[in-house]
């Protein structure tokens, strides 16, 4: 291997070994508190597409990630219910509230009255269309459920467009760290298990409105699709998706903590980076340009260097209301890795390669399967 491409790679490595350290040798320091809420429960059963029950799907695969994650002990997890229990949507933002948690992740399943497929991943929000205000609206509307939901919401109604304006000023501060785990874990059903990509939206729930911390809803699928409902209901699908969401809750914890270690004081240099692109082999694949995924955002920045930690050559691109946010261009995957790293030691701890054909997305996995040269 290239003398200058193996120094890059060891300050890498010693980079993360040095994180591993201090981690563990700092008993003081709090956990990374994991609050999994499994939608509806009780008597609210959810949607019941094709004769299946949202609640128990939605609580099956929490419990599997929640089992996941509690191998790490480093990760404290706490359920908002773990048995068939009515829990009202104030009561669930406030357990993650009281435990200072670290991330907020709620379960659900969707429905609709067509053969509609495939996972989404909600942030909170002002609705971009009809239909994402319909789902949150959907969801919302389990306030009817509770004793006192007028004094709970303060005369919230769901049914009332306006209402969900005020939704978002809490939520605010947390947008970012949301929408960056909303785009991992949706990357995780899309490139790992490939599902239909119903994209990182923005919506009005109010379970996301309780939580005071960077907070996400999923919807793993369509219950009322036949052949997607049969597949949330099977053993493979819900560990499918249980591990979708546990992989991004942990690259999650590790990039933000990663990105935490001497971030004024960078390990790589620009001229080192420069000089490992250059001295790595190439692996060119013909008719695909490869970027990296910055970040994803509601706001809409100009792209100059200054707003990217330097970082020159940024592309925006907006979808579904959302900007995203690309560095690096190129057909070499080999740079294309190494652009990643680099982004990340910036201070994109989230980033991650995607690929393009003629302007469109494609599947990274199945790209990187054709070979290239």
């Amino acid at each position: 291997m290239n003398t200058k491409l193996l120094s890059f790679l060891l300050l890498v490595l010693g980079s993360l070994l040095l994180y591993s350290f201090k981690s563990h040798n700092n008993d003081t320091v709090k956990p990374f508190v994991v609050v999994l809420d499994a939608g509806h429960g009780g008597h609210d059963h959810g949607n019941r597409g094709n004769g299946y029950k949202e609640a128990d799907i939605a609580l099956k695969i929490v419990l599997k990630v929640g089992a996941e994650l509690e191998k790490n002990p480093n990760i404290e997890v706490i359920y908002t219910r773990k048995t068939d229990v009515f829990i009202e949507l104030f009561e669930r933002g406030a357990i993650a509230n009281r435990a200072d948690a670290d991330l907020f992740v709620s379960v659900h399943c969707d429905s609709h009255h067509t053969q509609a497929y495939g996972a989404g991943t909600f942030v909170l929000g002002l609705h971009a269309n009809k239909r994402n205000m319909e789902v949150a609206k959907k969801e919302n509307e389990v306030i009817f459920l509770e004793q006192n939901y007028k004094e709970n919401y303060a005369g919230y109604d769901p049914n009332a467009p306006e209402s969900f304006i005020g939704l978002t000023l809490m939520q605010e501060e947390y947008l970012d760290q949301s929408i960056m785990l909303a785009s991992l874990i949706q990357n995780n059903f899309v490139n790992k298990f490939k599902r239909k990509d119903r994209s990182v939206k923005q919506a009005g729930f109010i379970v996301l409105h309780q939580s005071y911390m960077p907070s996400v809803l999923v919807e793993t699928g369509f219950l009322t699709n036949k052949k997607e409902g049969a597949y949330l209901n099977s053993s493979k699908g819900q560990r499918e998706m249980a591990t979708s969401i546990t992989d991004a809750i942990l690259s999650y914890k590790s990039n933000i903590q990663l990105a935490t270690v001497d971030s004024q004081n960078p390990i790589i240099t620009q001229e080192e980076i420069d000089n490992a692109i250059e001295a790595t082999e190439e692996r060119i694949y013909e008719g695909i340009v490869f970027r990296v995924q910055l970040a994803a955002s509601s706001k809409n920045l100009e792209t100059s260097p200054q707003n990217f930690k330097g970082l020159k050559d940024v592309l925006r691109m907006e979808r579904n209301g959302l900007f995203k946010y690309y560095y690096g261009s190129t057909s070499d995957y080999n740079k294309i890795q190494l652009m990643k790293t680099f982004s990340q030691e910036k201070g994109y701890s989230s980033s991650f390669i995607v690929a393009f054909k003629d302007g469109e997305k494609l599947n990274l996995p199945e790209v990187l399967k054709s070979g290239g040269k």
